[in-house]
């Protein structure tokens, strides 16, 4: 969540708000409150009718099609309202807000004794926005088109992971979608897919235990998409919706409009809370026009929220003083996600100049470009300390490299590694979006790198586009700013993620059989405190090997209109719970 950060982008992601956060999508419990209502999701009951108003730098959203969709923000928001899922996380602040509870399914599942089946068993009353019924297929072909890895783009690849299908020589699976014009190889997925004869009940097997799974099912790469109205890549600006709300008008650049969906039946969903009548979504606007328009709270702003976090120049104003207009409507936590740079390994392949890069970085000025005290910690790998099973100290700053690395770079020792690499340093590209915060710090890139002899040009994206340019082998250059948040609370959903073959995360291009060999072992571990441990060595040996660059353990802070009721950060995304917003006054 997870994801990543994808604004995060994480894509899905768990953090307690309080102390340490959590880790993605989840606290790793397979037990859980199964009901959904406003009562037992710890959340205030609230009034139907009115219209919340998100506010967005971005021009668009990253993916509306559920299969491709990967960032917290984006998960929390359609999960919330248009995309049901067979399981979900609980409305609720804090760690409450990590368990999971049915949404489409009848419970959380049923495993096999080894956790190698899974099944789950759909609700009476689910439908697609025409009215027409949600059977066990349509899941299936949901499930299906994240095969299709070229079409499908940018989503999780747990599916292709988990279930047991067979591999090509190359280790990817030999099932390729749904998409294919001669046709796939499809007796691998329809045996490790099957549905009931009365196709209400959806079965999974897998290729090794997995107990947790029914977390992983969280993830809209799991929910139904009608086979007809499937337009495969073109399905973002076309999509078919599940949940109590419809897409009525999305502009690009300018607005998205959801209302009601008449076809939703509430009698089969004691998840979604449905209160407001309408939901608007305000794209490209400024950043800081978006503080000051949350600070002023006038007008619709009453009953807006921020697609984004606050500007680190507003910060002090809204959590450093005892300002009663913000006391009851803004929030500062620690949110799942680690944010680092992704160092190419295809573009950098000299160990020793990837680590140059790494110890030349200055790291204090990332944290005061993030806002200082309220950016979060300097991080020294991409797993972070809230993941305590998983988490150890790298040593990635200390000693790891043969002496320490201060906070603010080591330019001289960056040259000492170039000289000891024995080949020219390229030119590196930097990639970011572009947004306030990340030019402050690709500024800093730019000039810390320049100190140790490297020239960097900088190349900003709009934020919208930025993930689909950057998983772009083509497009994608030397560095790339990028952070992740586990999926849920195991380094399963960081490690292979992140460095794997078939991880859904892997920018920096990692190929490496051997450490590849090591993540599957540990993948398959049944043993969680020796698995722990197998992550923590692997978190280790990927910032040995300088794959990315680990800078902030981060925080998040947000605010939001006083109209607006139910707000707060919630764990699982590192985001507003979208769903569970109301007009207080409508």
């Amino acid at each position: 969540m997870g994801k990543a950060y994808k604004n995060g982008l994480r894509l899905a992601a768990v953090a307690s708000v309080g102390a340490l956060a959590l880790a993605a999508c989840g606290g790793g419990s397979t037990s859980s409150d199964a009901s959904g209502s406003a009562a037992a999701a710890g959340v205030t009951e609230g009034t139907k009718g009115g219209t919340i108003n998100a506010l967005t730098l971005s021009e668009q959203w990253q993916h509306v099609d559920p299969q491709r969709m990967y960032t917290g923000v984006d998960i929390a928001f359609f999960t919330g309202y248009t995309t049901r899922t067979l399981t979900q996380y609980k409305y609720a602040p804090g760690a409450e807000g990590t368990t999971i509870v049915p949404d489409m399914a009848t419970d959380l599942g049923t495993a096999s004794a080894d956790a190698k089946t899974w099944s789950f068993t759909i609700r009476d009353g689910v439908s697609f926005q025409d009215g027409t019924p949600v059977t066990c297929e349509d899941i299936k072909y949901g499930v299906s088109r994240t095969f299709a890895t070229d079409i499908i783009t940018d989503g999780p690849a747990y599916a292709i992971s988990y279930l047991d299908i067979p591999k090509l020589e190359d280790g990817t699976s030999e099932y390729k979608g749904p998409f294919l014009a001669e046709g796939s190889i499809v007796a691998g997925f329809d045996k490790a897919v099957t549905c009931s004869e009365d196709n209400k009940t959806i079965t999974f097997k897998l290729n090794r235990p997995v107990g947790d799974f029914n977390y992983a099912v969280t993830l809209p790469a799991f929910s139904p998409v009608p086979k007809a109205a499937d337009t495969g890549e073109k399905y973002d600006d076309n999509y078919v919706a599940t949940g109590p709300y419809k897409i009525q008008e999305y502009t690009k650049g300018q607005k998205m409009v959801l209302v009601r969906n008449e076809n939703w039946d509430p009698a089969s969903d004691d998840y979604h809370l449905a209160y407001p009548d309408q939901i608007v979504v305000s794209f490209a606007i400024d950043a800081a026009a978006i503080d000051q328009r949350l600070i002023a709270d006038a007008g619709e702003d009453k009953t807006a929220v921020m697609v984004g976090q606050l500007q680190p120049e507003n910060l002090a104003t809204i959590f450093g003083t005892d300002d009663p207009r913000f006391k009851d409507r803004s929030v500062d936590g620690y949110d799942p996600y680690v944010r680092y740079t992704v160092i190419n390994t295809q573009k950098v392949p000299n160990l020793k100049q990837r680590i140059a890069i790494a110890v030349a970085i200055n790291r204090a000025e990332v944290i005061a470009a993030r806002g200082g005290d309220f950016a979060g910690d300097i991080a020294d790998g991409v797993i972070k300390p809230n993941l305590a099973a998983d988490y150890a100290p790298s040593g990635m700053w200390t000693d790891m490299f043969g002496q320490a690395v201060p906070d603010t770079g080591d330019p001289e020792f960056a040259k000492k590694l170039i000289a000891e690499s024995g080949e020219p340093m390229p030119e590196l590209t930097y990639q970011f979006p572009q947004n306030p915060v990340d030019e402050k710090i690709a500024a800093s890139y730019q000039a810390a790198l320049a100190k140790a002899g490297i020239t960097v040009k900088l190349e900003p994206i709009e934020p919208s586009q930025y993930y689909g340019i950057v998983f772009d082998p083509e497009k994608a250059q030397a560095l790339i700013r990028s952070g992740w948040a586990p999926d849920w609370q195991n380094a399963s959903t960081v490690i292979p993620e992140l460095f794997g073959k078939t991880g859904g995360f892997n920018l920096g291009l990692v190929d490496d059989p051997a450490f590849e060999a090591k993540v599957q072992e540990a993948a398959a571990m049944t043993d969680r405190a020796a698995q722990g441990k197998a992550w923590q060595a692997l978190n280790k040996e990927a910032m040995q090997n300088a794959w990315v660059v680990p800078t902030v353990f981060g925080k998040a802070q947000f605010l939001w209109g006083s109209n607006v009721g139910n707000a707060f950060l919630w764990d699982p995304y590192g985001s507003m719970p979208y769903g569970a917003l109301f007009v207080k006054s409508a």
